[in-house]
């Protein structure tokens, strides 16, 4: 872009301006330095500029940016009248009071414009742009969060965190991926109380939850610190089930030498490993269900006619979803690579992560019989039982006012807008789903009396019950837990090996030892550090207090009778001073290490 004809009151790069270049704004496009413009023009300028960008007139471009630093006397930004024209810049939209037409700014005018967000905020000669909408200022996922202007503002970063690790059901074209790890929620739910960007991103199509009834109490004392009771009716009727696609690209020209090429995917006929367990074509069969050690594919090898099989190695029961079989680009490649897709059950399980949409993050604790959970007078059961301390200290009031919410369009067969900002202190979301929960026969509060399940009689305390969107995470206990009681050790300090996924140990660390030993428990810290670590005989030479020189001595000769062979110190050339003596193995090797810098380790053995 050029500007066309020197705007009046702006001097070109070359000329001398009229006054001096202290008092005037040196302008700026896309960087490049096209003149100078004096200091009382400059604002008329600027608003001439935004004036032709937002009427497409004079061939400016409506993406352009129009920012003037004013010259203030303090220290501040570089002064001047800086315009921007190139691609990849952020920009939004917010509306021009003036022209009344909506227009496009961008990240360094807006720090120098005054922008209203609400009609009431508007002044007369001082504000000259307003957002659209008040939720303007949110992110996508913070526009999913319904009444977020009612919560504490972590809450609701908890819950953006936390919409992107819902395992609901991300897209429409499972038999078409071919994605690592996919998750997808069974029975997914449109929700009850949604804000207006809700149904603007069509997210009807994509839902990542359950609408759930949940109660607010505090029941049995399985529901402390943030755990939840689920209902097993609920459970047993699908409540949040879901599963896991995990697929895995198999190609058999990495399994053979450079050069060779016969290898295929296929069985050796009347194969006992293979029959009813494999198709013809060496692939499992769509739908059947895959334990461990089944076979999982085979593959043969055209030259000698050998046949290998491959078992399933997970420790999880699984079901073939979907067998793609890949070619080259010309599709003339021969059957060498294929894609498997496998879906894993994960039904909710103790330690499973829930959450609702309000940051109130929480694991499953204990499927509760229906028969003991607590009932309305209705003979209604709740899924859920939230404990009520969750509430005081997080202040996460648009729970509250989505359960009432949820428990009115549930009653009135309606849908809910839940944008932020659409009620204040004048226009109280609690008066106006009170009077519609009255309307529909309930307490105006949301409160319901509540029957024991176990005693059957009524609970002293109105229970606030209604219903919540939950959404079920993809933290489970399945993918975290981790267990071992002997397997395999580091090479070099023959301490147990770290890591999950090869059976590893959990580090028992520095700040772990100081709780022990705060504690006085030695047996205990001699236990985990040694005996379940490291421990290791080794042979010492009591005079010399070497760990290094006494050694085995030489096997006896074959026809010799002496069978037990002594250890030398090699040092002392004696037998009678070597005692045995338990230390770490890691000991023994930075005994060796150092020994091998020419440092001496001596041990005195009492």
């Amino acid at each position: 872009m050029t500007l066309s004809v020197p705007s009046p009151g702006v001097t070109p790069v070359d000329g001398a301006p009229h006054r001096p270049h202290a008092e005037c704004y040196p302008v700026l496009l896309d960087g490049v330095m096209v003149g100078w413009v004096d200091k009382e023009l400059a604002p008329s300028v600027a608003a001439s500029l935004r004036h032709f960008k937002v009427l497409r007139e004079k061939r400016i471009p409506p993406w352009m940016e129009v920012a003037l630093v004013p010259i203030t006397g303090k220290p501040s930004l570089y002064p001047g009248l800086f315009l921007f024209t190139t691609p990849c810049r952020l920009v939004r939209p917010v509306q021009n009071l003036e022209l009344g037409k909506e227009e496009l700014i961008g990240t360094m005018e807006q720090l120098f414009m005054n922008i209203a967000v609400f009609e009431e905020e508007v002044s007369a000669g001082v504000t000259t742009h307003q957002e659209l909408f008040p939720h303007s200022l949110l992110s996508v996922i913070a526009n999913f969060i319904p009444f977020s202007d009612h919560n504490q503002s972590p809450r609701n970063m908890y819950q953006c965190q936390m919409g992107k690790q819902t395992m609901g059901f991300p897209l429409l074209t499972y038999q078409d991926r071919s994605d690592n790890k996919l998750y997808r929620l069974q029975t997914p739910q449109s929700p009850l109380v949604r804000p207006c960007m809700y149904d603007h991103y069509d997210m009807d199509s994509y839902p990542i939850g359950t609408n759930a009834v949940v109660a607010v109490i505090s029941y049995t004392g399985y529901d402390m610190e943030d755990a939840m009771i689920v209902n097993k009716a609920s459970w047993e009727r699908g409540f949040a089930h879901g599963s896991v696609y995990k697929s895995e690209f198999i190609d058999l020209s990495e399994k053979i030498k450079q050069g060779d090429d016969s290898l295929v995917f296929g069985v050796r006929p009347g194969d006992p490993r293979t029959v009813q367990k494999l198709d013809d074509d060496g692939l499992p069969f769509i739908g059947a269900q895959l334990q461990y050690g089944d076979p999982y594919y085979s593959y043969i090898n055209l030259n000698t006619g050998e046949s290998s099989v491959m078992f399933y190695k997970s420790k999880e029961n699984c079901i073939v979803d979907n067998i793609k079989v890949c070619s080259n680009d010309t599709g003339s490649g021969k059957f060498k690579c294929v894609c498997i897709t496998v879906r894993v059950p994960r039904n909710p399980t103790i330690g499973d992560k829930f959450a609702s949409r309000h940051g109130q993050k929480g694991i499953l604790s204990r499927l509760w019989p229906p028969e003991d959970m607590p009932f309305t007078e209705s003979g209604m059961v709740p899924d859920i039982l939230f404990n009520p301390h969750g509430f005081p200290s997080r202040m996460t009031i648009g729970m509250l006012i989505e359960s009432m919410a949820g428990k009115s369009a549930a009653l009135h067969g309606l849908c809910h807008d839940a944008t932020p900002f659409i009620f204040s202190e004048e226009n109280s979301a609690l008066e106006y789903f009170g009077e519609m929960l009255k309307a529909a026969g309930y307490n105006y509060y949301g409160t319901e009396r509540l029957y024991s399940g176990i005693s059957g009689l009524e609970l002293e305390a109105d229970i606030f019950i209604g219903v919540v969107y939950y959404q079920r995470l993809r933290h489970m206990v399945s993918d975290k837990f981790q267990v071992r009681t002997t397997g395999a050790r580091d090479r070099v300090t023959n301490q147990p090996i770290g890591g999950r996924n090869v059976q590893g140990g959990i580090r028992f660390g520095e700040m772990e030892r100081d709780a022990l030993l705060a504690h006085g428990t030695s047996f205990l810290l001699h236990d985990r550090l040694f005996n379940c670590s490291d421990r290791s005989v080794a042979h010492v030479c009591v005079k010399c207090g070497s760990l290094l020189s006494p050694l085995l001595e030489k096997p006896p000769p074959s026809w010799s009778a002496m069978r037990n062979r002594k250890y030398n110190c090699t040092v002392c050339n004696r037998s009678d001073t070597i005692d045995t003596v338990s230390v770490p193995y890691v000991f023994r090797y930075f005994v060796a290490e150092l020994a091998a810098m020419n440092i001496k380790v001596k041990l005195d053995v009492i």
